[in-house]
């Protein structure tokens, strides 16, 4: 229970006609309600005197048991009711002839009873405004437009009120309370706190200076300490208030000391005035595992690597976002068994450094073939890893490696540990402003921002761009008293999206953030231009970017353009953004905002996931059954038992399969007209899947990511062993798993690769590694191994299918050889070269692709297995196309996902000067060489499961 105390504050000022005295809270008799009118002068509300923070207080401890009130009807730990500007109240109840009532209480003492709302410090009666809720707010609230309006005075000192537990009630005409329950403050918050000044530390020649967005908070103090943990603070500065900012200006001395937030706010979570003790939202350094914030100038010159400054005239050129090519890598993945790093590197962001490791030696080949952006798995600061390493625990790989291959004891091992070890794939954010310390040598001081500076300065000396997976749909944590969390202790309630009830949307997976409240997308925003200008990144992923509103990505794209060389050290205009564009949860439909999903987000130039060539090539979805074959895993050609219907609904799900593949190879664009397997001329707009959702939904090429694996789910090497027959060899799977690659490498807009595609990359068949350890996730870049057969995967997410996954690993022909994955490797790097070789598979503008691209074998005839796609250039002095390729003016793919050798026919192909690429013919795959091309005929031959690349020379 909350202490008792006498509160000496004047709870009203400025009105001659009323005087209230000290009095004990929260016992106020119902005869003191005081009603206040629209024309009142008693504002403003509370007094600013230094009395004001002797209030009831608890410390935030994960001890302290939740409190709740004896209530009636309606519990006030929900938030039914909306505060959507200074003097609107949102709230979903019928009011006929009873009335409506605004509570609030500085001391958090409001409970309820049948007479209404005890332990108030003032009562405000409410007017229902018949007009109903204003367009602004149905446009910003678009969940709670049929809500009643009712309106407050106009004279209200909100800005003090919001710093009050509040709560409203709804009375009979009998003066019985009928209803009642908190407010979400959102609205209110953003109309009156707004706010675009500094925020964080800011370091001048002479002082340090401290800026905190929490207008709801009663006082915020700073703790100034001088090592990362343990020990007393230096200081304990009071922050001052301006309009919601606190600040407080300090000796030039902090810098390099650490320091911690202490805001006494209002929790809705727990009813009370709480004491939180957080970090800076605006965090530019920590120490370990974030028990501190770390005064860190990111401009000192000690903190930057030699060259640091001049690292953006160094990045590789890219003239268009059409030659992006993106490879999906963790960091831990990237070295932690890779014995040709030093043992203090594996891991971490300093292996990345290393000249001739096996991981730099690949990645090398990987940018020498055409690679243009690396696509790291979240770096900033998350839980789930601990920073110091001593404490992760392990299990010795060498007893591991001695079970058998389908044996379930590796799991139980691994998963024994998993939240103790040094792995996870990231997605837990805590502060997203700050590089995880457990990547770096040393947690604590700047250690981790020089190396981060050290590894992405590495990587765009091989060639590189470097992409940050971002996370900015949810929080790892929310309340008082969660270690992990931040941003709900410094304003509680408004960081994350709240449901009807007030209770925390957690579509996401948790905690889902409100990009549609002002201070959230400019934290977002904020974030991104210090990764940007700070650490010289080239690009940002977002995780679930539906989640996310349309507004706050367009902004943020618009903010990182802006960005220049001479002014921030960085080109801005080179910045991509991409994510995923999924439509789900409350978001769905816009139901938040236009959310930027991939039917809103097309137009804006951002990419998104494009699902649908996946799920097309591999079969079904993730979420359907796991024998479902697609067009690349045997559909029809190659039945591996599973009940997909009549022979009739395989053939047509295969053709339908290769026309949302074909309007994937032309950028997935909604304006591309294509014959489908109908024999009718459709827009890929109107090429429709998921229950009639359309598959193409991009304006522009580079709005469309294409990919077929990720590090969500199995991986390609796995998926394709899953729904393949039984009885191929492992040769056939592993021809198949670089046909997959080829025909995403060789699609318009923007190709997308999980890293180790290109090796038959195995997590021994686990659907969702994210905290697998480093046992089922490695990577082996000397290629001796893909890591397939090291156990049965955790039981946790792939239990269900045991069943199916035991008798594939206990086979020891499934298991790829080093000649596999050498050839693997070499037909990957191959087939980025022939991408490449021409800018015609990389073509700009979605006119060119309508203009250029053209598929064979359509209509009701097609050959199955077959897709055969034609890109033609210009030739110079000759009116039509532009030339565009000095090399080759026709290029035609023929991609066969046949078991066996097959050929096809055109007529309007015939004459032709094509033949094979020349970097086929030299290629070390000898089965691809058997391709032909007859000009007289206009027929194309080409072996089973392979795609082949003709071109015809331009004559010199």
């Amino acid at each position: 229970m909350v202490d008792v105390l006498r509160v000496p504050f004047p709870v009203l000022q400025s009105s001659p006609s009323l005087s209230f005295k000290p009095r004990l809270c929260p016992l106020i008799p119902p005869s003191r309600r005081l009603h206040l009118k629209s024309n009142s002068l008693l504002f403003p509300l509370f007094s600013s005197s230094p009395s004001f923070f002797k209030l009831p207080l608890r410390c935030s401890s994960p001890s302290m048991p939740l409190q709740l009130s004896s209530l009636s009807q309606d519990s006030l730990l929900y938030s039914r009711a909306y505060w959507v500007t200074k003097t609107i109240i949102a709230w979903n109840v019928d009011v006929v002839e009873g009335s409506c009532y605004l509570y609030a209480s500085r001391v958090a003492a409001l409970s309820v009873t049948d007479n209404g709302i005890q332990g108030h410090d003032l009562e405000i009666k409410l007017e229902e405004d018949r007009s109903g809720l204003p367009p602004n707010v149905i446009e910003k609230f678009p969940h709670i437009r049929d809500y009643r309006a009712f309106k407050l005075p106009p004279v209200l000192d909100a800005k003090n009120l919001v710093k009050c537990q509040l709560a409203v009630a709804e009375f009979n005409s009998q003066g019985k309370c009928r209803n009642a329950t908190g407010l979400q403050l959102p609205g209110v918050l953003d109309e009156l706190f707004s706010y675009d000044g500094p925020l964080g530390a800011f370091y001048s020649a002479e002082a340090v200076s401290l800026c905190l967005w929490a207008p709801t908070a009663q006082a915020v103090y700073a703790h100034i300490y001088k090592d990362p943990v343990g020990g007393s603070p230096l200081e304990i500065i009071p922050l001052e208030e301006t309009n919601g900012v606190w600040s407080t200006k300090g000796p030039k001395s902090w810098e390099g000391c650490y320091y911690k937030y202490e805001v006494s706010v209002y929790h809705p979570s727990t009813l009370h005035i709480e004491k939180c003790y957080a970090n800076d939202p605006y965090a530019r350094g920590l120490s370990a595992d974030g028990k501190r914030t770390l005064f860190v100038n990111l401009h000192a010159d000690d903190l930057k690597p030699e060259g640091w400054d001049e690292l953006a005239d160094m990045k590789p050129d890219i003239l268009s976002f059409s030659d992006i090519s993106i490879y999906e890598l963790h960091i831990r993945d990237f070295s932690a068994n890779d014995d040709t790093v030093n043992a203090d590197f594996r891991g971490g962001y300093m292996a990345f450094t290393l000249k001739d490791s096996a991981g730099v030696l690949h990645l090398k080949k990987l940018s020498k073939a055409g690679i243009t952006h690396v696509h790291l798995l979240p770096t900033f600061q998350f839980a789930a890893v601990d920073d110091e390493k001593e404490n992760w625990k392990y299990v010795d790989s060498k007893i591991l490696e001695k079970l058998p291959p389908d044996s379930a004891e590796q799991q139980e091992k691994i998963t024994a540990i998993q939240d103790d070890d040094a792995y996870n794939w990231g997605y837990n954010p805590v502060l997203c402003g700050v590089p995880k310390g457990s990547y770096s040598s040393d947690p604590n001081g700047p250690c981790r921002i020089v190396e981060f500076r050290k590894m992405i300065q590495a990587l765009t000396h091989i060639g590189l761009r470097v992409v940050l997976d971002v996370v900015y749909n949810h929080l790892h944590a929310n309340g008082p008293f969660d270690k992990d969390s931040v941003l709900d202790k410094i304003v509680p309630g408004y960081y994350l999206r709240r449901n009807t009830d007030g209770f925390i949307e957690n579509s996401t997976c948790v905690n889902n953030t409100a990009s549609e409240h002002y201070m959230v997308e400019r934290l977002i925003i904020d974030d991104l231009l210090s990764w940007a200008i700070n650490y010289k990144v080239d690009g940002f992923r977002f995780d679930l970017m539906g989640h996310i509103m349309k507004r706050t990505m367009v902004k943020a794209k618009d903010a990182l353009c802006s960005l220049t060389k001479e002014r921030d050290g960085v080109d801005g205009s080179r910045i991509y953004i991409y994510g995923e564009g999924w439509d789900f949860g409350e978001v769905a439909k816009n139901g938040r905002g236009i959310n930027a999903a991939q039917f809103n987000i097309c137009g804006t130039g951002i990419g998104s996931f494009n699902d649908r060539i996946r799920d097309a090539m591999l079969g079904g979805s993730p979420f359907g059954p796991p024998l479902q074959q697609g067009f690349v895993t045997g559909l029809l050609l190659e039945p591996n038992g599973h009940d997909h219907g009549t022979k009739d609904v395989e053939k047509a799900m295969l053709a339908s399969a290769k026309d949302h593949i074909q309007v994937g190879l032309a950028a997935n664009l909604r304006g591309f007209v294509l014959t489908d397997f109908e024999g009718k001329e459709r827009k890929g707009s109107e090429v429709l899947c998921y229950g009639e959702t359309p598959v193409g939904y991009a304006f522009c090429p580079t709005e469309t990511v294409n990919y077929v694996s990720a590090h969500d789910n199995e991986t390609l090497f796995d998926i394709i062993s899953l729904k393949t027959p039984v009885g191929i060899s492992v040769e056939d799977r592993c021809r198949m798993n670089h046909f997959a690659t080829s025909i995403i490498a060789l699609t318009q807009g923007i190709p997308f690769f999980h890293a180790g595609d290109e090796m038959l990359r195995s997590k021994s068949l686990d659907r969702d590694s994210y905290n697998s350890g480093d046992w089922f996730n490695r990577l082996d870049f000397t290629y001796n191994s893909n890591n397939w057969g090291v156990g049965l995967p955790p039981k946790q997410k792939n239990e269900n299918s045991w069943p199916l996954i035991q008798p594939r690993l206990a086979d020891p022909s499934f298991k790829p050889q080093r000649s596999h994955i050498l050839a693997a490797v070499e037909n990957f790097t191959d087939v980025l070269c022939i991408r490449y070789s021409s800018p015609l598979f990389r073509l700009r503008t979605a006119n060119a692709i309508q203009e250029r691209v053209r598929f064979h074998n359509t209509g009701p005839s097609w050959v199955p297995g077959f897709i055969v796609m034609s890109i033609e250039d210009g030739n110079e002095g000759i009116p039509g196309l532009s030339q565009l390729d000095p090399i080759f003016s026709y290029v035609v793919v023929v991609f066969n996902a046949c078991p066996t050798e097959e050929s096809f026919s055109s007529p309007t192909l015939r004459g032709r000067t094509l033949q094979l690429h020349p970097i086929q013919v030299t290629s070390t795959d000898e089965t691809v060489k058997k391709s032909s091309y007859e000009a007289s005929t206009g027929c194309f031959t080409v072996p089973a499961r392979t795609t082949s690349v003709f071109v015809e020379p331009r004559k010199i």
